[in-house]
Order: C-alpha cells, then structure tokens, then sequence
C-alpha cells in the first residue's frame, strides 16, 4: 500500500510518500481501506518529536481516518467487509482502574492513533474492532476523517471538565484551529455567550458564522483588557486555552473570579509565564484535559449525526501532499481542517 511516513524527526520535508507492507488483522481486529484522514496539531508535534516518545520508524502519523472494512479478523462480531467506519483514535487497555470507570483517556497504558500507533496516512489502517464506528450513510468519509480528535477534545473540555453551562461567558482562543471551531459550535449549543479570538479577520468571520457572539483580532488589541472592556471588568466565566506560552498569563487575567481555565494543548510552548496571585486571589481553577473517552465521543457523534454540530473542513487535499498540509497549518493558514484523501 501507499502511506505518507517519516524515517526521522523533523520538519515537513520527512514526509515521505511511499510504498510500505500491507497490515494485516489479527484476531479481534479488522482492515479498513481509508477514504479520508485529516491533520491535526497532533501529527505536527509527532513528526517533529515529542520527549518521552520513542517511536519505532519509519511511522506512520495520523490520528483520524474514515473509510470501508475491507477484512476482519478472527473473533470479531457485528463487523463485516464493505461497512463504512469512523476510526475511534482512542487505544486504552480495558482493566486498568481509569478504564474500569469509564475514563478511556487516563488509561495507564494510553496510546492514540497516529502518536503511539500507526496512523491513518495510509491507503490501508489495522485497528481493534472496537475502534470501528458504523458511519451513517448520510455523513461523507471527509466529514467523518475531520471530526472525531477535534469533537471529542472539545466535548470532554467543554461539557465534562469545565462544567460550561447555560448563559456563562467563554473566551475561545486561536479561533480558527480544528477543536476551536468545533469549541464554538459546543458552546452555542449549551447557550453560552462566545468570545471567538482569533489573529485575521478573516478567521473571525468566519467564526461569527459558527455562532461566535464576540469578536476580538488578538493582532490589534490586547484580548484579556478587551475582554475586561466588554464585561465591565468582570472577565469571562471560561477560558478555552489550546495555545499555550503565547496566551496563558492573558487567559488567566481574563477569567471571572472563580473562573475556570480549560487546555488541552501548548501550541506556543509548555512552559508559560504566570502570576499564582491571579491564582490564589481570584480562586481559579485551571483544567486539563486530553481527548475522550469512547461515551464522550458517541454522545457528541450523535449530534453530529443529527446535523447540530457540523465538521469545518477548510480544504481537501491528495494524501500524497501530506508535507504541503503540515505546512499551511504550521503557518496557520488554515479555519477548520485539512482532509487527506488517498
């Protein structure tokens, strides 16, 4: 088969277009010819390397994929060749404490698609049948490869971990990345206002169609003393933060007292300024938060399903220029998603 592959840690260029051994399933497991994957922040960080991860190579990146079983393995029920699927990006052991309470992503043992796994760059993807979602017929394979990492990280940020509820204020920063688009469309839902800031305007336009009440261009006004500004001093109830270094002391002076910060991610960096006076004096509380578990993500899938949260794809592209992707969203020139077709 064809798959997009690094053989060392790096910039865009290591992606390489190429052939490499068809996987084949074993027993509970099944084969699932891709017919869309898409690029997340994720596949960037593990292409460049990530300490502590020790990759066996050449690999294979991608943690979302969509597609038709081609082959199932021993032991597999309810799964049969020619069945449209959505990959569950999620690999968690099934016994440990964290798994036993329905917590997939705390896992002792958690991998996920594309990071510690082979990915969904590829023309074929071996995964356990229990990763294999039935795709409804009325959702198109570029839909599905754009929606799982970035729908489940925002639900479980949103609505499991910072508790957002009807007619709190949130901030939603770098507005234009996938979990943030798919932040916007959450947060409408619950009924919360929606402060969206992004760097164009452009971008912000574009998440005044998704539902955003508030727009703030990052570039030209300090967001945390705009967001003062507009909330006569008081701040939001939450702050959606997946940027990091860039943003963490202003996302903190943005907060309501007994706000609540929410991240899933360091685009900018991992090692921010702060001030624990905001801290300690204002009572906030800072969340982390990483994916999904396998409810979490069926609930949001269901909204899907039901049209009242919707992918953004911002393009789609041939697989084969898998570097050029990597590019445009490194440079953030990209609202939404990139999809990869094979």
């Amino acid at each position: 088969m064809r798959a997009v592959v690094f053989h060392e840690h790096g910039g865009p260029e290591v992606l390489k277009y190429e052939e490499v051994p068809d996987p084949e399933p074993g027993p509970g497991e099944v084969l699932v010819r891709v017919k869309a994957t898409s690029v997340n922040h994720l596949d960037i960080w593990v292409r460049r390397g990530i300490p502590g991860l020790k990759l066996e190579l050449p690999h294979i990146p991608g943690a979302d994929a969509a597609g038709i079983i081609e082959e199932v393995g021993e032991q597999v029920e309810g799964l049969e060749p020619g069945r449209r699927v959505m990959i569950n990006p999620n690999f968690s052991c099934g016994k440990c404490e964290y798994c036993l309470r329905g917590e997939d992503s705390l896992c002792v043992r958690y991998k996920i698609l594309g990071e510690q796994v082979k990915g969904g760059y590829a023309e074929l993807l071996k995964v356990p049948a229990k990763n294999a979602i039935p795709l409804p017929d009325h959702v198109s394979f570029e839909e599905a490869a754009a929606a799982p990492l970035v729908f489940m990280t925002a639900w479980r940020m949103l609505i499991t971990r910072a508790g957002l509820r009807p007619g709190e204020d949130i901030l939603i920063l770098g507005a234009g990345g996938g979990v943030a688009t798919a932040a916007i469309q959450i947060a409408k839902l619950v009924g919360a206002r929606v402060f969206a800031a992004a760097s164009t305007e452009e971008k912000l336009k574009k998440a005044r169609e998704l539902g955003a009440d508030v727009l703030i261009n990052y570039k030209e006004a300090e967001f945390d003393k705009e967001v003062r500004r507009l909330t006569e001093k008081r701040g939001v109830d939450v702050v959606f933060d997946c940027v990091g270094a860039e943003t963490w002391l202003r996302s903190l002076r943005s907060l309501a007292k007994d706000g609540r910060l929410v991240t899933c991610g360091a685009t900018t960096g991992p090692n921010p300024q702060t001030d624990i006076r905001y801290i300690f004096w204002n009572q906030l509380r800072i969340i982390g938060s990483t994916m999904a578990s396998t409810k979490e993500l069926l609930d949001v899938l269901k909204l899907l399903w039901a049209g009242k949260l919707r992918p953004v794809i911002h393009e789609v592209m041939p697989l084969r220029e898998a570097a050029q992707a990597h590019k445009l969203l490194e440079q953030r020139k990209v609202f939404g998603k990139l999809v990869l077709v094979p």
